[in-house]
């Protein structure tokens, strides 16, 4: 045999591997699924169309199990619409997620050894978008590995030009239909990303806390209170009873000593004090928790604040700078002194809310915010379903969805970020307030009235406009923006 002959060659092998390898085969076959356009939608095509938008995950997140049930049960209706003939299209996109993104890239910034406020807020906006553009997006990535069936052609973010023009245009509509407006209520608020955050953004937990009870008056004219919050009585302007409470009955419309302070304040009769709960009398803070708001509201009690944005002591006195907890502490050893003290601390286990985002609790504080007013947007809602024009699967789910429809409230949108769409809306020096939904990306640091550049009006009132709530004027004047942004969050 020559050194050239040739060998005969082994036939090709047929076995099969022992086990299946996703990764050998998935991301090959749907990245050559995409590139033949096969999840693409047609807007010219003759067929009946059908269209889901994603509801757009966070970019700073990942996908979990919940994410993986609800994109399989959508991957799995648009093939099937597909294969019926429709012209079918599953938008993909991501949502900026103010807070989320705003404490991630102030992290890196910390580990530099710098504050946003260090760069300014346009720096720091451009540092976001740096960030997102390196690191953001890994949800994106997450679903193609998912094979989901998604127009990748078509994957939008909620800050992009058109979506961010979008939350203008419809921000001055609902301001024109006073379906939105400015009002100083409680919000739920951040010690540490110093923003109003969403009922959705707070996470509840039962939390080991102490009750401590405390004697107000002199006298005959004493009444005892209990709270887990003892650095709020500072800003307390009121004792509430039952007003069927026998026991307190003798003391309603009385001025009583307001303890470690100068002032008196008055005994009120509010039904939503529970007689059964505690002493039957409770203190109250309406500047610095939810029912004790109410109860001012109803009952026209001035609303002091005590503490400021970080939820420190800002009362004069001794307790001025104490962090809130340090002050619980030194306000509770101070009535110890005076023997004011009932009874004292007792374990008290109690929900408290947190920041979904840092974990920070939640300090229920009066500010003002742009609000949604919710009950007309409700009402259309559930008379949707009542009607018959939208229908709840499985029909035993309806209770439950009105249940939720029926009881919201108005929805706090405007946040104090600075990653996130800015509101349109200018603040003269006179007072005035005017709503200008904008053209472009960026909102101008001020303008003058009657030629605000590169802002005009909204391409179309949903009804009757309201008059402008502005003073007309000839004078030149500076206005400024608001520095709030809206939110992301939906109601619910």
């Amino acid at each position: 045999m020559t050194e050239n002959s040739q060998q005969p060659q082994p036939a090709p092998s047929t076995e099969l591997p022992t086990q299946y390898t996703p990764a050998e085969v998935e991301g090959q076959l749907y990245e050559r699924w995409v590139e033949r356009g096969y999840f693409e939608a047609d807007a010219k095509s003759d067929k009946p169309p059908y269209t889901v938008v994603i509801p757009p995950p966070n970019v700073t997140g990942s996908l979990h199990l919940g994410h993986a049930f609800e994109h399989t049960l959508i991957d799995a209706l648009t093939r099937r619409k597909r294969m019926q003939g429709y012209e079918t299209l599953w938008q993909p996109g991501m949502d900026h997620a103010g807070i989320a993104t705003q404490n991630v890239v102030e992290r890196e910034l910390a580990k530099e050894g710098k504050s946003r406020h260090d760069l300014g807020r346009e720096a720091f906006v451009e540092r976001v978008w740096q960030w997102k553009s390196e690191s953001g997006g890994q949800i994106s990535g997450q679903m193609r590995r998912l094979g989901d069936a998604v127009a990748w052609s078509r994957e939008r973010f909620t800050m992009d030009e058109g979506l961010s023009q979008a939350v203008q245009t419809i921000f001055k509509r609902l301001y024109d239909d006073e379906l939105i407006y400015r009002a100083e209520r409680i919000i739920n608020w951040c010690p540490r990303c110093l923003t109003a955050i969403s009922d959705i953004e707070v996470e509840y937990q039962d939390d080991d806390g102490e009750l401590v009870s405390m004697k107000y008056g002199e006298g005959d004219e004493t009444i005892v209170v209990a709270t887990t919050r003892a650095e709020t009585m500072l800003g307390d302007t009121a004792v509430a009873v039952h007003p069927e409470d026998e026991r307190y009955k003798h003391l309603v419309g009385k001025l009583i000593k307001l303890p470690l302070t100068d002032r008196s304040i008055p005994v009120v009769a509010d039904e939503h004090v529970d007689p059964e709960f505690g002493t039957g009398a409770v203190k109250v803070t309406p500047a610095h928790d939810p029912n004790d708001f109410e109860i001012g509201q109803r009952h026209g009690l001035p609303a002091i604040a005590v503490m400021d944005e970080h939820a420190v002591i800002t009362a004069h006195g001794p307790f001025q700078g104490l962090d809130r907890l340090e002050a619980r502490s030194a306000i509770v050893a101070a009535l110890r002194a005076e023997g004011r003290i009932v009874a004292e601390k007792r374990p008290y286990v109690h929900s408290v809310g947190h920041c979904s985002r840092c974990k920070t609790t939640i300090e229920p504080r009066l500010s003002m915010q742009w609000w949604v007013k919710v009950g007309p947007l409700a009402k259309a809602a559930g008379d949707a379903v009542r009607d018959g024009k939208v229908k709840i699967h499985p029909q035993e789910m309806e209770k439950r969805y009105f249940d939720w429809v029926d009881n919201l409230h108005d929805w706090c949108i405007s946040r104090q970020l600075w990653w996130g769409h800015r509101i349109p809306v200018w603040y003269g020096p006179e007072g005035e307030v005017v709503c200008v939904a904008r053209a472009g990306t960026r909102t101008p640091t001020s303008w003058t009235p009657g030629s605000p550049p590169a802002c005009g009006p909204s391409p179309r009132s949903a009804g009757p406009s309201r008059p402008s709530r502005s003073r007309s004027s000839t004078r030149t004047r500076s206005w400024s923006p608001a520095t709030t942004s809206s939110s992301s969050g939906s109601p619910g």
